[in-house]
């Protein structure tokens, strides 16, 4: 704070031969009380030692000089400009003249928030010590950067001097020690390991690195319109003035943090530290983004207490400075479109970060991000079919960079309810428990505004008849009933797009037939689509962003099945029942709500199909009669690919031996070849089931019941008893799914041998 009876004294910091200018002239119209002329002391020089042994207090002002960068005014970047070694914010000294005789505005001086002497000195002694010439110079850093945004915007948030800032303090020396004793290392060798971590993980953020990786994110990105929903930007902005942010995007693509990171900037939010693994830290991208933001974390460290407590100690400190973090709480990206379950490893070192930094809340952000179309689909296709996975490198960056010349349409940004962490944690006394319930919150607030695209419909109806080509109007008598579904619950759309529009789908099928992921017929009269040779799990990538707001209806559906197979007698009690059983099937597959959450969905289900359903609960057809109502059915579309696959995981632990260690690799390679052959017979109907990711939650799940090794206290045949009981049971839902995919197949040939309607014939 300001006061007089303090001599005022400048902290100058200056690079070229025209800053200098810049601010002698700026300290010439700043006398003293005195009349005379400020007192300047060079922030890098031996007089900063001499300032500090000065008695009478002086009150600290550091100065710099900061040139503004010039308008973007909407140009698009290509990649010369994305490579261009020029940085916006630090000009050249020849420029820098140019820019004093044509464009002064761009040149500014600002002060940091001053501090008295003594003041820093006790702030040094407080956080345990240390050198007070090297304590000055950094919290001077600190107040210009902090001044800084004003003029340059959030975007321009840096953290400098972290390492320095952790290890010189007196919590920093204690832990080392405390290590020590428990880990029984020497001390000298535990602090030699603690600054090496630190080195490899802090983020150390310069603007020229910030500017630079701006530029090549909008080349990189080039591909795509950004479609951001701002409804909730205000609250964050205000969350954002007293606690950090922690975002948690889902994860479809390497496009994810240069898709998220203007969406946030252009709404007045700060830098975000990214939590990334080193795989993607090659050079060149490595060096440049980890200066601007990244933090590039080890892909394991289990064994190395060390590591942990380190990054703990960083997340703290990021906590205690307001920064804001990001990572995906799904820890690579989705394989199939849906939401892959939580990781909770990152979750728990913020937990224990946020616990010990003494701030009173963290808010974590959900982040849907969603695309029209993306490039890298395919290659997830393909090692979802048993292809290894490439290795990130420079070679393929610069193919992946070439792909994107291409434009691929659209990339949406939702952000959905933020989560205070500290309410979170406090429901559960179990902490590993309370973490495991907040990851999957988030997820589930992720899913429910993750928006339904018109790529994600048309995909539905397609495979849902996936040997059969479609004509528009036959994708119009699908998806019709289906959008007066949509619109009856709610449900969020991408981009405020008209869905009763039949030239949205009609451009978005031709998108899809120049991507090769949809087939064009136009020969024989009628128009007609179908998908393209092996385009299934890519279509299944676009149709399984949305599917989880499909998910009850479809076990409604199922239910209804089972009621009249199974003769209810009482459709709320008995079929109650089975959509536990089905929800339990599925666990490891969708995120559903809580029990009584969940009931109330289903009656919400059953409500839409047939309102009167309550009162008519006595009808011994009233299942035949709600199954028969049901515009468009769901579950064949929604379901059949993940159970299909679950019955060949199921039929082949039959026949696999029940003595010896499980080998799960070779158990996968065997369920692809197996469902590749049933795929052919006809036996399954989709052939996105062909899916090691799918064949790895089938295998959660079983693994979940103890049908992959013998449990304790097996009895001889349990394990074979409970492996047959679990085919028999996937095979009744695909039994039943099948049934529904029929009626589908006569509705839809009853609608063929009705004709097309004039209006239809429009579409």
């Amino acid at each position: 704070m300001t006061s007089t009876h303090h001599p005022r004294v400048y902290l100058t910091e200056t690079v070229t031969a025209a800053e200098d200018d810049v601010l002698r002239s700026w300290l010439s119209r700043r006398p003293t009380e005195a009349g005379q002329a400020a007192t300047a002391v060079p922030i890098g020089g031996q007089s900063l030692a001499e300032l500090t042994r000065r008695q009478d207090d002086p009150l600290l002002t550091p100065v710099r000089v900061v040139w503004l960068p010039p308008p973007d005014n909407g140009h698009r970047h290509g990649l010369r400009d994305a490579l261009a070694p020029r940085d916006p914010l630090h000009p050249g000294r020849s420029a820098q003249r140019r820019m004093l005789r044509s464009d002064p505005a761009r040149c500014q001086v600002i002060e940091g928030e001053p501090a008295p002497l003594s003041d820093l000195k006790r702030r040094l002694d407080e956080s345990g010590g240390g050198s007070l010439p090297e304590y000055i110079r950094r919290q001077a850093a600190l107040a210009l950067e902090r001044a800084e945004r004003t003029l340059l915007g959030n975007q321009y948030k840096v953290s400098r001097f972290v390492v320095e800032e952790i290890t010189d303090t007196a919590r920093f020396h204690a832990g080392v020690s405390e290590l020590s004793l428990r880990l029984n290392v020497p001390l000298a060798e535990v602090d030699k390991r603690s600054r090496e971590a630190l080195g490899e993980m802090v983020a150390a953020q310069s603007r020229r690195a910030i500017a630079l990786w701006d530029r090549l994110g909008r080349y990189f990105s080039r591909a795509y319109r950004l479609d951001v929903d701002t409804t909730r930007f205000e609250e964050l902005r205000t969350l954002n003035r007293e606690h950090s942010l922690v975002f948690l995007p889902s994860h479809r693509s390497y496009l994810d943090p240069l898709v998220l990171r203007p969406a946030l900037l252009a709404n007045d939010l700060p830098l975000n530290h990214v939590m990334g693994g080193l795989n993607v830290s090659f050079w060149p991208i490595g060096p440049i983004s980890r200066r601007s933001g990244t933090v590039f974390i080890r892909r394991k460290f289990d064994g190395d207490e060390v590591y942990k407590w380190n990054l703990r100690e960083y997340m703290r400190y990021l906590l205690t400075k307001r920064f804001n973090l990001e990572w995906y709480i799904e820890g690579g990206r989705s394989r199939t479109g849906k939401l892959r379950p939580p990781r909770f490893g990152l979750l728990t070192y913020l937990t224990k970060a946020y616990q010990s930094s003494g701030v009173s809340d963290v808010y974590l952000v959900p982040v849907s991000l969603t695309y029209d179309e993306l490039y890298e689909v395919s290659a997830m296709a393909a090692e979802a079919h048993g292809e290894a996975k490439t290795k990130e490198s420079l070679l393929w960056m610069v193919g992946y960079v070439r792909a994107q010349g291409k434009r691929h349409g659209v990339a949406h940004v939702t952000v959905g309810r933020p989560l205070s962490l500290a309410e979170s944690l406090s429901g559960e006394k179990d902490l590993r428990l309370a973490i495991q319930k907040t990851a999957f919150e988030v997820c589930h607030r992720i899913n429910e505004v993750t928006p339904i695209t018109v790529s994600s419909l048309i995909m539905l109806a397609v495979l849902g008849i996936e040997d059969r080509a479609l004509t528009v109007a036959e994708l119009a008598f699908i998806l019709t009933p289906l959008v007066d579904y949509i619109s009856a619950r709610s449900l969020p759309t991408a981009g405020g797009v008209d869905l009763q529009n039949p030239q949205v789908y009609r451009k978005a099928l031709d998108t899809h037939v120049e991507s090769g992921v949809l087939q064009r017929f136009d020969r024989g009269g009628t128009r007609v689509y179908y998908l393209g040779k092996d385009q299934h799990l890519v279509a299944a990538f676009y149709r399984n962003n949305t599917i989880h707001f499909f998910v009850v209806r479809a076990i409604t559906e199922l239910v209804l099945r089972a009621g009249i197979e199974e003769g209810y007698t009482d459709l709320v009690t008995e079929g109650w029942i089975e959509a536990k059983r089905i929800r339990d099937l599925l666990k490891f597959e969708f995120f559903f709500s809580d029990r009584d959450t969940f009931e109330r969905d289903m009656r919400r289900e059953m409500t839409l199909i047939y309102p009167s359903w309550e009162s008519n609960r006595d009808d011994p057809n009233l299942a035949e009669t709600m199954l028969d109502r049901i515009r468009p059915y769901l579950a064949h579309r929604v379901l059949q690919p993940f159970l299909e696959a679950y019955g060949v995981v199921a039929d082949q632990l039959v026949h696999t031996p029940l003595s010896g260690k499980f080998d799960e690799k070779q158990f996968t390679t065997t369920c692809l070849a197996l469902a590749e052959q049933r795929r052919l017979r006809q036996q399954i109907a989709s052939s996105e089931s062909i899916s090691g990711e799918l064949f790895g939650t089938a295998l959660k799940l079983a693994r979940n019941r103890n049908l992959l090794e013998p449990a304790d206290g097996d009895a001889a045949g349990d394990l074979a008893r409970r492996r047959t009981a679990f085919a028999a049971e996937i095979r009744t839902l695909v039994t039943r799914i099948r049934h529904i995919r029929g009626l589908t197949q006569e509705r839809l040939d009853q609608f063929r041998e009705a004709g097309i309607t004039p209006e239809e014939r429009d579409l």
